[in-house]
């Protein structure tokens, strides 16, 4: 069987779970209407995955005239990984350790950041901060939990999605700061409205052979940015699980981002601006398309 994804859809006003297939189409399997949000059924996943692995996707009809939003509205965290690909901390001029590295996490706020895969992205007077792209596999907490080793961590595992952690660079460093431990402002730089797009769904962890050896690709306006794989990340998505929940609990329907590949912009004095169409794309997950419109109100 191909592998689908679960999607969160609108139509009509109404908001329901469906399952988005290989080619794009919805469907509705009945068992589905069991959850009526995509929150329900992270919280029921020990119930939900028995349900989900038999479900039977070519039967039902086709569901016609529904927005695909982000799958999860919202998620409960957005622990993102930072500096996890060697080719990208190189790009920014700078060596990751050859052993003893520790995961790095920042928060993105999940009610404001978060946009659904085709949404636009609103800029103001904020283009001039150097809005940059970062492609990432985002993976899905379905069994939450504190303390968890790294030999259990992808039980913890619902499934996987593709994001893209929009960066504000130009205001990640500040000059007027009282002392140096000050100077890099990861609120300013990663907390701004829309700078999640996340989707187009869930794909299953079962339906994903091998998360570690994912093309993870980026184009701006159909100019390749970014051409990596998940098998270079410097820490593997079970250590990632393990670090974030000796730190927080971790919660059904928490989202983490594993960290970007070579090729964001900034490097080469590159930056987004209204107009921009930004397409990600995971293998075997699906493709993120998010257009950069002018802010027509505060």
């Amino acid at each position: 069987m191909s592998p689908w994804s679960l999607v969160t859809v609108r139509r009509d006003g109404e908001d329901f779970l469906a399952v988005r297939l290989a080619d794009g189409s919805l469907v509705q399997p009945p068992p589905l209407k069991a959850w009526t949000r995509m929150t329900d059924l992270l919280d029921d996943w020990p119930a939900a995955e028995p349900v989900l692995r038999d479900l039977d996707v070519e039967a039902p009809a086709a569901v016609a005239g529904a927005q695909v939003l982000a799958p999860l509205l919202y998620p409960r965290k957005v622990l993102c990984a930072g500096v996890n690909y060697r080719d990208h901390i190189a790009e920014m001029g700078a060596q990751a350790p050859d052993s003893g590295w520790t995961p790095f996490f920042f928060l993105k706020p999940p009610t404001t950041t978060v946009i659904g895969p085709y949404d636009d992205v609103p800029v103001g007077d904020d283009v001039r901060d150097g809005l940059d792209w970062e492609a990432e596999l985002a993976v899905v907490i379905g069994r939450g939990g504190r303390g968890i080793g790294v030999d259990e961590a992808m039980s913890h595992v619902a499934g996987y999605c593709v994001s893209n952690d929009l960066t504000a660079r130009a205001r990640h460093r500040r000059t007027n700061v009282p002392a140096p431990a000050f100077a890099y402002d990861w609120f300013a730089s990663k907390a701004r409205d829309a700078s999640l797009p996340l989707g187009p769904g869930i794909t299953p962890a079962w339906m994903v052979e091998d998360p570690q050896t994912l093309r993870v690709q980026l184009w701006v306006n159909d100019e390749p940015q970014q051409d990596g794989n998940t098998r270079d990340m410097i820490c593997d998505i079970p250590t990632l699980i393990s670090a974030a929940s000796a730190g927080v609990t971790l919660e059904p329907g928490d989202v983490i981002p594993t960290g970007t590949p070579a090729g964001v912009g900034v490097t080469r004095g590159l930056t987004l601006k209204p107009g921009d169409v930004v397409r990600t794309r995971i293998e075997g997950l699906g493709e993120l398309s998010n257009r950069i419109v002018a802010r027509t109100s505060p």
